[in-house]
């Protein structure tokens, strides 16, 4: 889709071919294919390793009740006008949800545009979003240039972490959910879009609103369907994750397309800070550290993650201490390092001595052990178990 400058907008179908180069090396490159990189604000899509895989709403279902649960409630807006608003902590698949909510939606065949609104100084967020018109600004492109939420007419415009978009933009982006039309900076000609928005943060908007950080007004437009993505802690279905994780890589001929059962004792022990994309990071590496083996072993696994497991990886015991004991100095539970079914009662264990040493207070208890209210509440329902 294309505006003109008398404001006529016409659709054009461009094709572009060129001869294949065979460089040096014999490696044969089609020219038609290369792309130029794209900037830090509009990102292309999510990539574990090697070619874009296809993100949909049933292949990112790998079996966590959490996660099918959120995708139930998103197939059934799919093909609605209504702004979905996606909460997780860094790393936990916002985007790849947002791609797969475009994907499985009728809006498929027009353009996907992301805008990390975190990635672009105050100064140059309304330019990338808005557009501007020729001679808008010093420096400004001649003839101007289209703005994302122009370019995302017809398809979804995904607006991660936008709780760090600043006050004064928030205003306008209210008036265009509002009015389906976007005014280009030294502009005075409005024009009409028509897209789905998708945002997606980790900050607490409603804390931001408190602190007049964030606008109420357009916290009610786009939380017309709230879901929060869980952390990978949180999560039932590791193991399914880095079979799905290793079976996408495009990297080469020869990498493993397993772990081994102590390297994934090791992912059920660590804490993933880092969520998906750590756990991303990990394998892709991992898997380069053991090319031409049958599995990944734990002398493949990166230093730095290492570091961060539990003593248990090495000396085969858990040891956590708790603090508040009677004297002051905590007390603590030991335990063989434990496979998956008892990494949980060891986790239920765990929950319970907290608990009770706090009174109840579910909030505490999360703070301390570094959990998830829901985990402990789902431990509370379940009668005190966490399995």
């Amino acid at each position: 889709m294309l505006t003109l400058p008398s404001g006529v907008r016409v659709v054009a179908r461009g094709e572009y071919s060129a001869q294949r180069y065979v460089g040096p090396a014999a490696e044969v490159v089609d020219v038609a294919t290369v792309r130029a990189p794209a900037s830090n604000a509009v990102r292309q899509a999510p990539r574990i390793a090697g070619e874009e895989p296809l993100a949909t709403l049933p292949t990112l279902d790998t079996g966590d009740a959490q996660v099918a649960a959120i995708l139930r409630r998103v197939a059934k807006v799919r093909g609605r006008d209504i702004t979905i608003l996606i909460l997780g902590k860094t790393g936990t698949g916002k985007e790849w949800l947002a791609r797969a909510i475009h994907h499985d939606s009728p809006r498929r065949a027009a353009p996907f545009v992301a805008l990390n609104c975190a990635s672009l100084p105050d100064t140059l967020i309304e330019a990338e979003l808005f557009g501007y018109e020729d001679g808008a600004f010093t420096g400004a492109k001649k003839r101007g240039s289209v703005g994302k939420i122009v370019q995302a007419d017809g398809g979804t415009l995904f607006l991660d972490e936008i709780g760090d978009m600043p006050l004064a933009q928030q205003v306008r982006l209210m008036r265009v959910l509002q009015e389906r039309t976007v005014v280009p900076l030294g502009g005075t000609r409005a024009i009409p879009v028509d897209l789905r928005i998708v945002c997606a943060t980790h900050c607490n908007l409603r804390a931001m609103i408190d602190e007049g950080t964030f606008r109420e007004d357009l916290y009610y437009r786009i939380n017309g369907l709230v879901v929060t993505l869980p952390a990978l802690r949180e999560r039932t279905d590791l193991a399914a994750l880095v079979t799905r994780m290793l079976e996408l890589q495009r990297e080469g001929e020869g990498l493993p397309h397993r772990v081994s059962p102590q390297v994934l004792e090791r992912f059920m022990q660590s804490r993933w800070p880092g969520n998906l994309r750590q756990l991303a990071n990990v394998l892709r590496t991992a898997s380069i550290m053991a090319e031409g083996a049958d599995q990944i072993e734990l002398d493949d696994l990166p230093e730095d993650f290492l570091h961060d497991c539990p003593d248990a990886a090495a000396n085969g015991s858990v040891s956590v201490t708790l603090a508040g004991g009677e004297d002051g100095k905590g007390t603590a539970l030991d335990a063989q390092a434990p496979t998956p079914s008892r990494m949980e009662n060891w986790q239920a264990t765990l929950i319970a001595q907290t608990l009770a040493r706090l009174d109840g207070n579910v909030s505490a208890a999360a703070r301390e052990l570094g959990l998830a209210r829901n985990t402990v509440y789902r431990y509370l329902r379940r009668g005190g178990t966490t399995h």
